[in-house]
């Protein structure tokens, strides 16, 4: 299945076909001229920016004012957020060669703020990412925020967003302190996202077990990842994934630790109880290949081509985390692990599957 990955990783290489194709230059050319200076992981941005953008990030994070007024008042900036702009992210976005980005806020969302003010300000938050995308048509696109753990008043901004903003999609929280995803507490949630076929993408954030763990480390470093393979988890063997079928997950950060903790959930888990005889290593590999992981954040060698040997090529989708990383960082990644069709559906195809809106975008 990875033929070219393999070739390139043993390579590097002569085979980045397209920031070569972007100078003009032949690739033939460009050899004869001591062309090993633009080795795919040493190519400088303005490169990719020369190429018409293409790319669709589905993991770049909005800062609505009011949200960021909240976060300021309970300790949750920081630099990124405090600077970002909408110029800042049409910048970064032309040097990666980004065609389009879905925006989302970043953790903790609206969660810590209460009842009024969660409904407020993800309502505020959903409408300033609307207005973003109509000042700038075809550049973004909304993963809309719920007000959750408040299930009634979700369920309301549902409606509210998909049949009056038009959305592409939900992004949610891997968990809402005490509860992940697979828990039952959230099967109203599920089963109006899966009535219209929804996108869900997920990012971490701090659960209430698992902050200030480990002396001097924050929980962005090793928590999170742990969190989105946690609940990841909880929602296949819980039943949830087999029971809405209809809705396709996006998993941040290629799925956190999910490539080292695989093999524990395919072979050990379910040949022990409490799984036993309910779940087959088949099963739970069909659910992991038919969910979504972006690129965000595991653009190395190692972890990006381990990911592509868990599940298909076809389910990695380009993922950028700004503004705590670049577009530039995470193409050269890319395209230091893929190439050919691969490239293509990691850049761009698979995501298209996911919003097809964006075909004429």
């Amino acid at each position: 299945m990875l033929q070219s990955t393999k070739h390139r990783l043993s390579s590097i290489c002569d085979c980045c076909e397209e920031p070569f194709a972007a100078t003009g230059v032949s690739r033939r050319q460009l050899l004869a001229g001591g062309a090993a200076a633009f080795a795919a992981t040493n190519l400088p941005a303005k490169l990719f920016a020369q190429a018409k953008p293409h790319r669709i990030d589905v993991h770049h994070h909005v800062v609505p004012p009011s949200w960021l007024q909240a976060m300021n008042l309970i300790g949750r900036s920081n630099p990124p957020l405090i600077n970002w702009s909408i110029q800042k992210s049409l910048d970064d976005m032309d040097k990666g060669g980004v065609a389009t980005s879905m925006l989302s806020p970043t953790a903790p969302q609206v969660t810590p703020l209460g009842k009024e003010a969660a409904v407020r300000i993800a309502r505020e938050a959903n409408e300033f990412g609307i207005k973003i995308m109509a000042d700038h048509p075809g550049r973004f696109g909304v993963f809309a925020t719920l007000p959750l753990p408040y299930i009634d008043e979700s369920l309301k901004e549902i409606a509210y967003v998909f049949d009056t903003l038009k959305v592409d999609g939900i992004g949610m929280m891997t968990n809402y302190g005490d509860k992940w995803l697979g828990y039952s507490y959230f099967d109203p949630i599920w089963q109006e996202l899966n009535r219209r076929k929804a996108t869900v993408y997920t990012h971490p954030t701090d659960a209430n077990c698992c902050v200030n763990l480990v002396q001097g480390q924050p929980t962005s470093g090793i928590e999170w990842g742990a969190d989105t393979t946690r609940t990841l988890i909880s929602l296949i063997f819980s039943g949830a994934t087999q029971k809405y079928r209809d809705i396709n997950f996006i998993w941040s950060h290629g799925g956190g630790a999910l490539v080292a903790f695989a093999e524990r959930f395919l072979v050990q888990w379910v040949s022990t109880q409490p799984y036993q005889g309910k779940f087959t290593r088949e099963q739970v590999q069909a659910e992991l290949d038919r969910f979504y992981y972006d690129t965000a954040q595991v653009t190395m060698a190692g972890t990006l081509a381990a990911l592509a040997k868990l599940v298909p090529v076809s389910q990695i989708v380009y993922g950028t985390d700004f503004p705590y990383r670049t577009a530039a960082d995470h193409t050269k990644g890319v395209n230091a692990t893929f190439s050919g069709d691969e490239l293509k559906k990691v850049d761009r195809e698979n995501a298209l599957r996911l919003i097809p809106r964006l075909r004429s975008a």
